[in-house]
């Protein structure tokens, strides 16, 4: 609904520029016209060009009128206080001001609308007054500002968001008083009116020309001053308290260097992200090795990719381990120039494990080696990645799957579990290496367990099982709470989510469609073979996870006491970032370092509203914490939800919370990397930490 409003708004207003501007034109050449006859019909046609201009005028408003009675005021503010009235006023001095003096040209006219009579003094005058011209001229201005606000979100507002809005209405004035002149100088008798458009164009041009220096000028500025310093830390930008206490005006030091010494709020002294480690000692239940490298791997179907390799293998090795154990994994990177890390996507580990260059360690470059040590709490699907360049990292293959099994005595040794990792190659999908249909014998009876596992870039993936009904056990690693059995259900999963679905293997075969098509994905049968089913025809709806499963116990609800609130806009908007111009997307109206950064303590409940008033989704990624899910667009949540990775589509309000029990300096950010990369990332930060760790164009740390 929103995409389509917000869209319908957007050509509205393209097409109401287009209108007014030709309107305007026509309009202030009709002083041009040789006779009355050409008068009197010129501004029969300009009263068409009054009505045409209405028609995406109120496709704009009505637009607005719609998202107020059906949106979050988050969604509409900025276009019913500064859009809404950038249409309807101009347009409306159109219908108070020009069409009256437009009906009363005609009449003056019509006498001598038969004959090619010159027009008098008086009559040229009239066809050239201001209040008839200007109006047409301010509404394709003021349509044009509506849609720069359209495409720069004044969201949160600031006082710098009115220089838009004072430049219309000082060129509504400089018309006015050019048409003004004009109008008292055609009205005197003496007056020798000419149509010599070669000197209007020369005009319209030197206008121009003044208007693209102008404008190169603020450009070259912007660029410049977008630029992003070769060396920062994560503790840049704008500290949001979320309505809870603030720290001591020293507890945190926002500058270049990161260190800090003074006590935080609490008098606990400061803590580096460094110090934030899982165990230092003891021996770990399991060891893994993992080698960056870059290798050419081949698909199943024999097409070659040249990739970025764990173990010289797309996907990584699988690393299997069980809830409780002590892990330790050593990075060793061969040959990837760029650097390496491992993030453990959707694992609370401590902070100093997390594996975010420039955040929580240093890059791992060529011939270097890093090792993370953690014991993993959560059972459940996760996924390791890079956090180095991680757009390019991800894309190129730096990625692998990680599942925490339950104790040994929670273990149903019978269980087949299939892990299918969705990514594409180049433009090739695939499961893993597999870009075709896989086959595989399940014994009837068998439970059958199949992660899922998204790792595509802007890409929300679709699964479609068929042959039996199934349940949706787990999201991002978290156990539903009683999941409803289902059948004939599309499953959309986002960018980095995770889905575990489970169901007892039938006699009959049973496939897993990927993409929307059969021509990927795994077939099962009890001997491995039979046709795919066939599921074009099936009537599928699609999976709403809001809506799925019952309320199981959590430690806490929509109606508990919340020590921090904080609001999280997601959107985008025209601009530059790093010297580069495009389309930005933004949290708070901000990208990084600007955006905000929400600071918590240790043990605090906290509650945060997600908006999403962009064009497309975007999943975010909270690092180090899940994230209860209390509601979906006003509407209370069911089941009991908990998700590390959020797909918040265009329209979507979502009231999300957890407990404040892992500290350190956090990412929060889109998982369509591209986004990321561009801005849009942001921090949750515990007081009294800080991070020696830097990054920028002058060091080796690049974490998006």
């Amino acid at each position: 609904m929103y995409t389509i409003l917000m869209e319908s708004e957007l050509i509205g207003l393209l097409l109401l520029v287009i209108f007014a501007w030709i309107a305007g034109s026509k309009a202030s050449r009709l002083v041009y016209s040789p006779n009355t006859e050409r008068l009197h019909r010129k501004a029969r046609k300009q009263l068409f060009w009054a009505g045409y201009i209405l028609v995406p005028a109120a496709a704009v408003l009505t637009a607005i009128v719609l998202m107020i009675l059906s949106l979050n005021s988050a969604f509409w503010q900025d276009r019913a206080f500064l859009h809404a009235p950038l249409v309807a006023i101009p347009v409306l001095s159109v219908f108070v001001m020009a069409v009256p003096k437009l009906v009363r040209l005609r009449k003056g006219t019509k006498a001598a609308s038969e004959a090619e009579v010159p027009l008098e003094a008086d009559v040229r005058g009239h066809s050239a007054e201001p209040g008839l011209i200007v109006p047409f001229q301010a509404t394709a201005l003021g349509a044009l500002t509506a849609f720069y606000y359209s495409m720069s979100a004044p969201v949160p507002f600031q006082w710098d968001d009115t220089v838009p809005l004072v430049l219309f209405l000082v060129a509504v004035a400089g018309l006015w008083v050019r048409h003004d002149r004009r109008y008292w100088k055609v009205s005197h008798p003496n007056t020798v009116v000419r149509y010599r458009p070669w000197v209007m164009l020369l005009r319209n041009l030197s206008v121009l020309i003044i208007v693209v220096l102008a404008a190169g000028g603020v450009f070259y500025v912007s660029m410049q001053n977008s630029r992003l310093p070769e060396q920062m830390d994560m503790m840049s930008g704008v500290v949001d308290y979320g309505g809870g206490a603030v720290a001591a005006a020293n507890d945190h030091a926002h500058h270049s260097s990161g260190n800090t010494s003074s006590s935080s709020a609490n008098s606990n002294p400061a803590v580096s992200v460094s110090q934030l480690t899982g165990p230092r000692t003891g021996t770990p239940d399991r060891k893994f090795t993992l080698t960056a490298e870059k290798a050419t791997v081949r698909l199943s179907s024999g097409k070659s990719v040249d990739a970025w390799t764990y173990n010289g293998q797309i996907p990584g090795p699988e690393l299997r381990i069980k809830q409780g154990e002590l892990i330790e994994v050593t990075l060793n990177n061969k040959d990837i120039e760029q650097g390496a890390t491992i993030h453990w996507h959707g694992l609370d580990v401590p902070n100093a494990e997390d594996g975010v260059a420039g955040v929580t360690q240093d890059s791992v470059m060529p011939g270097e080696t890093y090792t993370y040590r953690f014991v993993a709490e959560q059972a459940g699907t996760f996924w390791y990645h890079s956090h180095q360049q991680s757009k390019e990292a991800v894309q190129k293959g730096l990625f692998g799957a990680l599942i925490v099994e339950p104790k040994t005595d929670d273990m149903d040794p019978k269980v087949k579990d299939i892990t299918l990792m969705t990514h594409r190659w180049n433009e090739t999908f695939a499961v893993s290496v597999s870009d075709s249909v896989e086959r595989m014998s399940i014994e009837p009876g068998t439970p059958v367990r199949l992660r899922l596992v998204n790792t595509d870039d802007w890409v929300r993936q679709k699964y479609q099982l068929t042959g039996t009904p199934f349940q949706v056990s787990a999201i991002d690693g978290s156990d539903l709470h009683q999941p409803e059995v289902i059948e004939n259900t599309l499953l959309e999963l986002t960018t980095g989510g995770r889905y575990d679905i489970t169901f007892v293997m039938p006699d009959t075969p049973v496939f897993m469609g990927i993409g929307g098509k059969n021509k990927l994905g795994l077939f099962m049968s009890p001997d491995g073979k039979g046709d795919i089913p066939d599921n074009s025809t099936v009537a599928a709806t699609t999976f709403n996870p809001a809506a799925y499963g019952s309320t199981g116990p959590v430690p806490f609800h929509a109606a508990s006491r919340f020590d921090r609130n904080f609001t999280m806009i997601l959107d985008n908007k025209l601009g530059f970032y790093n010297g580069q111009f495009n389309n930005l997307y933004t949290i708070n109206g901000e990208v990084f370092p600007d955006t905000p950064m929400f600071m918590v303590r240790e043990g605090e409940l906290v509650k945060t509203t997600i908006i999403n008033r962009g064009a497309v989704d975007h999943p975010m990624h909270l690092h180090g914490h899940h994230m209860l899910v209390l509601s979906r667009n006003g509407k209370p949540v069911t089941g009991t939800w908990w998700s590390d990775t959020l797909d918040v589509l265009p329209g979507d309000t979502y009231e999300v919370a957890f407990r404040a029990d892992n500290p350190g300096i956090w990412m929060d950010h889109c998982h369509n990397l591209v986004h990321a990369a561009a801005g849009m990332t942001m921090h949750l930060m515990y007081e009294g930490v800080t991070s020696p760790f830097t990054i920028g164009s002058a060091t080796r740390n690049h974490p998006e």
